[in-house]
């Protein structure tokens, strides 16, 4: 049903309807809550009225004034407008026509530093900001996304109850709740996407290895993740990997991934995410081959130049079948424990820097519905998190810790075959020495420690001995203790 705003009052208003905005707005409806409307071009406000007007209560709105007067106070509007000046422009005009309490949410992929800043701005002025991750794509913003809150904690108590309303559902208990202050939310969320991108680059590997170490077609190496989906990497990348591979080509009747270019895209949350672990001082190497990897995917002229160069004397190829695969499972599986670790580390540093205190038991517990990373192993990492709140890494679980250590031979025979055989794994091979590194007694540090001193003067402490050290490299070479 469509009604005025003379004769209507809505308890959540959306502006900006693409699909994705378009399909929350319906996923509020659906769940008995009047949704005002709003959108620049009037046409797909009444395009979603006529096409979906049987969802629910819509109120449909012409100018911003009409849209926030059609809102119940508190006022709620969920911005879903491309990120950057145009979700600043959106604010300020909703700002200009709202009253002190009125809540703003921006549902879009944020940079977390901007929500910081838009956040403080607008407390200034009486209103609440929150900066609100959702993941799910179009599918999830319709059916029930993940998402990811921040903001006030006051705001939380009017708003989180239509959010926890319309997300993913898992045994009950919602897949949403407050993150944090400010940026919190978006931050989590970029996080969140960093780890999908590691996830989506070991899927990629792993495919790759069974195509040409193992001379797999697209349909063989379906069935094998299909067959994985039933067990411990039962998740939604694992499911549609396994119906892309499936999927034939109109055109040619072979398999499609067969004449899609071989460059993947991004939008950018997977270089925040490397670039904010940076500043953090935070290791997420396998994140970060991910997003490299796809940059090198995209540098299509590079790599045409660079097709012939040699590859060396290249091994043999694994002869062991059935063993093989298991090994690239194996491998999947402890590489993406070293994914969530980092990008658990990652979450935590950032909290403890912004003051944040966010629960990673709480995310485990939302991202299992909803979101793109949903795994089955998220029940795990929430359990992990609840017998020890304080635990320093992920890998140091016990369940974990004993999935990895059973993975071990497998991962590096993976990696050492992918090496002989000339094909590239750096999701793989990174996550591997992460995790060698994570438990060598001794790292190489020390050298670059002892080098630094020398050119710098920069000091180093001993094994030995409390305090900061200083070898006189151009005097004497005898050692004073820094001030």
């Amino acid at each position: 049903m469509t009604t005025s705003p003379d004769s209507a009052r809505a308890q959540i208003g959306v502006t900006g309807l693409a699909v994705m905005g378009s399909n929350i707005a319906r996923n509020f409806a659906r769940h008995g809550h009047t949704v005002a409307l709003h959108n620049r071009s009037i046409a797909k406000t009444d395009a979603l009225l006529r096409d979906h007007a049987g969802d629910g209560d819509f109120v449909r709105t012409e100018t911003v004034e009409e849209f926030v007067a059609a809102l119940q106070k508190p006022r709620r509007v969920l911005i879903m407008v491309k990120a950057g000046e145009a979700t600043d422009a959106v604010i300020e005009e909703l700002a200009a026509a709202m009253e002190p309490g009125d809540i703003i949410i921006d549902g879009g992929n944020a940079l977390y530093t901007d929500t910081i800043r838009r956040e403080a701005s607008l407390r200034e002025r009486g209103l609440h900001f929150v900066g609100a991750g959702i993941s799910g794509g179009e599918e999830g913003a319709l059916n029930g996304p993940a998402i990811m809150p921040g903001g006030p904690k006051e705001s939380y108590s009017s708003l989180g109850p239509l959010l926890e309303s319309i997300s993913a559902q898992v045994d009950g208990t919602p897949c949403c709740t407050h993150i944090g202050p400010d940026g919190a939310g978006h931050f989590v969320k970029m996080v969140h996407n960093g780890i999908e991108y590691a996830d989506m680059q070991l899927i990629g590997e792993a495919y790759h290895l069974f195509r040409d170490a193992l001379d797999f077609d697209a349909a063989k190496v379906a069935e094998v993740f299909a067959e994985w989906n039933t067990g411990d990497l039962e998740s939604y990348l694992v499911e549609i990997t396994a119906e892309v591979l499936r999927q034939k080509d109109a055109k040619t009747g072979g398999a499609l991934v067969d004449v899609i270019v071989d460059a993947a895209e991004q939008k950018g949350t997977g270089r925040w995410t490397v670039k904010s672990a940076l500043d953090l001082g935070v290791p997420v190497t396998g994140i970060a081959e991910a997003v490299f990897a796809r940059a090198l995917s995209g540098s299509r002229s590079q790599r045409a130049a660079a097709r012939g160069l040699a590859s060396g004397t290249l091994g043999a190829k694994p002869t062991d079948v059935e063993q093989f695969t298991e090994d690239i499972r194996l491998a999947l599986y402890a590489s993406k424990v070293v994914a969530y670790a980092q990008g658990f580390d990652q979450i935590a540093a950032g909290s403890a820097e912004h003051g944040w205190d966010v629960n990673p038991g709480d995310l485990a517990t939302i991202w299992r519905g909803g979101c793109i990373i949903r795994a089955r192993f998220l029940n795990r990492i929430k359990d992990a998190y609840a017998e020890n709140p304080e635990l320093e890494s992920l890998i140091l679980a016990p369940y974990f810790r004993a999935a990895v250590e059973n993975a071990i031979d497998s991962w590096r025979r993976v990696v050492s075959t992918a090496a002989l055989l000339g094909i590239p794994v750096p999701a793989f091979a990174s996550s591997l020495s992460y995790y060698d590194a994570l438990r060598a007694e001794r790292l190489p540090a020390a050298l670059t420690q002892g080098q630094r001193d020398f050119f710098g003067a920069h000091t180093y402490e001993r094994t030995d001995t409390e305090g900061k050290f200083h070898t006189l490299w151009s005097g004497d070479r005898s050692e004073v203790a820094a001030d």
